[in-house]
């Protein structure tokens, strides 16, 4: 059905233009596909309008990754069993389907973004100014499209490779490309990138993907295929680049730090109500269910349709060593009593830190690190929201050197000691049980942590020990929850594309 409106619409367009000597239906001064995609400008809005669906990708993105792990849960809701409720569950719960409309917006997302970049890089073929000006406009778009196809071969594995502008029906149809062939796309665009693009010449910086960006980029693919030396080879240029750590780990997260030198890349959000901003609204996502959050955000906020999402799990919460001060910095405990609507009556803001409940009320802990003022009402915040920080880098390094098997002491200490903690050399099998914990949470909410547990093949064993234990703990989970076997370390392929190219868009196993 979606092939032939397709059909029908390219012989309207066909049929309109035939009539063009009688009425012109395009005023002289707007521009058309023709008439775009000539000068810098026009390309540089063509990549920005490319960087735009990240935000809509990080709206759906942390259920396919911290709570698709045993990273967060969710707030449950019994009063409201609508069904955009029981999708976000059912990812948490690994009992998603093909029709599950969240899990399928990350497709979507990413597959607009890929579109953008594919007009981006055929156009600039034909575009009549200097190629040294053509080449930051290409390695962004390559990045980008790298890092969207990245994204989806890890959530979907094979996947329909589109890497020219679809210009009609027949080429909006493709057929899976195999995991290797959709690997070697992403690892010829990053690099590709890595070469056209700049190093940041400046902190802060803009913003738009950089030398660093599509450099870490790489470097975290060929970790996923186990190229330990390729990744480190990569990985020990960012220094160079003027990367390097903040000083206090809150400080990267900072509204007022944005795009620092612990920034390889990161999506941009800026506060307020006028026009052209575009406030962060995952603020109010990670926050209890509840019609008045003032207590945390300092104003009123209803979020009673939107929050209750990405609590953190008390199994997380344990992990943290002793005197860790990420501990603080990243969660808060938000205390009060659900009402008779399951929404939660907000009474005080506490730290984690030898925290104890008040005698009838409730604890519930809340992601803290993207909480800072001022927020827009019912918008959201100014903060940025981070996908790549020099500190992944180091831990990545870590890793690399220490599956090579040499020491990653250094790489090591480096993001522990400004935790306040100490390292110490052990054995191989030791320091990988080590470098996952401190993956886990340095990077907590930042929508790593199910990547990395299939990547170093603990997601099984951790996800299905972590929710038996989760069972005794809440009341609210099916028999058939956390049960995860060797078919679910994919997500199912989107049922309304399986439906349009049943030949080609064979389901998953399992689903």
């Amino acid at each position: 059905m979606k092939k032939i409106y397709i059909i029908l619409a390219l012989l309207t367009v066909t049929a309109a233009s035939c009539k063009k000597d009688f009425i012109n239906l395009v005023p002289e001064d707007s521009y058309t596909d023709a008439s775009f995609y000539k000068t810098p400008d026009q390309f540089k809005q063509a990549v920005i309008a490319a960087y735009a669906p990240l935000r809509d990708v990080l709206l759906n993105d942390y259920f396919t990754s911290e709570m698709h792990s045993d990273n967060t849960i969710y707030q449950p809701y019994p009063s409201n069993r609508g069904t955009a409720y029981i999708y976000r569950e059912q990812i948490s719960n690994f009992t998603n389907t093909p029709t599950n409309d969240y899990a399928n917006a990350v497709w979507q997302h990413c597959y607009t973004g890929i579109s953008r970049t594919n007009i981006v890089i055929d156009r600039l073929q034909t575009a009549t100014f200097d190629a040294a000006v053509k080449a930051p406009f290409d390695g962004e778009a390559k990045f980008l499209r790298a890092f969207y196809y990245f994204k989806l071969v890890r959530l979907f594995g094979g996947l329909p490779l589109f890497l020219n502008e679809v210009k009609g029906a027949d080429d909006a149809f493709k057929n899976r490309s195999s995991v290797e062939e959709v690997y070697a796309q992403i690892i010829k665009d990053a690099t590709d990138a890595v070469s056209e693009l700049a190093a940041p010449t400046k902190f802060p910086q803009t913003g738009y993907a950089t030398k660093g960006s599509a450099t870490m980029l790489l470097a975290e693919v060929y970790a996923t295929q186990k190229k330990w030396a390729d990744a480190e080879t990569l990985l020990n240029t960012l220094p160079a680049m003027g990367y390097g750590l903040n000083a206090n780990y809150a400080d990267a997260f900072s509204p007022a730090n944005k795009n620092s030198k612990e920034s390889l890349f990161e999506v941009q959000y800026l506060n307020g109500t006028v026009l052209g901003t575009t406030p962060n609204p995952l603020t109010f996502h990670f926050l209890p269910r509840s019609t008045n959050t003032s207590i945390v955000l300092g104003i009123n906020i209803n979020n009673s349709s939107t929050g209750g999402w990405n609590t953190p799990s008390q199994d997380l919460i344990n992990s943290y060593e002793p005197d860790d001060k990420r501990l603080d910095a990243s969660i808060g405990i938000v205390e009060g009593a659900y009402n008779a609507s399951d929404l939660f009556v907000y009474s005080a803001n506490k730290s984690i830190i030898g925290y104890t409940p008040t005698a009838g009320k409730i604890g519930v802990p809340y992601i803290k690190k993207y909480v800072h003022a001022p927020l827009a009402t019912n918008l959201g915040s100014g903060d940025n929201f981070p996908i790549y920080r020099y500190s992944d880098a180091l831990l990545l390094l870590a890793e690399a050197q220490n599956e090579q098997g040499k020491s990653p002491v250094t790489a090591l200490s480096a993001v522990r000691g400004r935790a306040g903690l100490t390292t110490t050399a052990a054995d191989q099998n030791t320091m990988r049980d080590v470098i996952a914990h401190e993956r886990r949470v340095e990077l907590a909410f930042e929508n790593h942590r199910w990547n990395d547990l299939v990547r170093t093949g603990k997601a099984i064993e951790t996800v299905n020990v972590f929710g038996a234990v989760l069972k005794t703990q809440v009341n609210y989970l099916t028999p058939d929850a956390y049960m995860l076997n060797q078919n679910k370390l994919l997500f199912p392929i989107p049922q309304y594309e399986v439906e349009l190219n049943p030949a080609g868009m064979i389901q998953n196993p399992g689903y």
